[in-house]
């Protein structure tokens, strides 16, 4: 299946749920209050499931592929900011599991397509010379 927008990515349509997963969190609880972490929270989110669609608008692969490699480690930052939140009690241990959950899963098919995507590359210049 040839994917012909970024809305058709698996790695984007989770981190587009684990988008809805924060920042409803973020408007519960303690963390409604706490404008830090939950700004911090929400924008690495954001980060997470923008970056897959900045990457898939880029031309080159190499440049595509770092922002795919941007949005992964959105994705991680987020797990790591729900052992702050878990820490803190701000959030149901549901809701922690639940975002930590769909935090490794936007990370791992992201790189996934990251994989995908490093296989797609041409063939460095020197290869492309005829042996004489």
């Amino acid at each position: 299946m040839k994917v012909e927008r970024f809305e058709d990515l698996r790695c984007w349509q989770a981190a587009r749920q684990l988008v809805t997963l924060v920042f409803v969190a973020a408007n519960t609880g303690v963390l409604s209050r706490d404008f830090e972490t939950k700004y911090q929270i929400k924008k690495a989110a954001l980060s997470s499931m923008n970056n897959i669609a900045e990457g898939f608008g880029r031309f080159g692969v190499k440049d595509s592929i770092k922002f795919y490699n941007i949005s992964q480690s959105s994705a991680l930052e987020v797990k790591s900011m729900s052992y702050v939140l878990s820490d803190m009690q701000y959030l149901t241990e549901q809701q922690i599991t639940e975002i930590r959950a769909k935090a490794d899963e936007a990370r791992n098919l992201t790189l996934a397509f990251i994989r995908s995507q490093k296989t797609r590359q041409p063939p460095k210049r020197d290869e492309h010379k005829k042996v004489i």
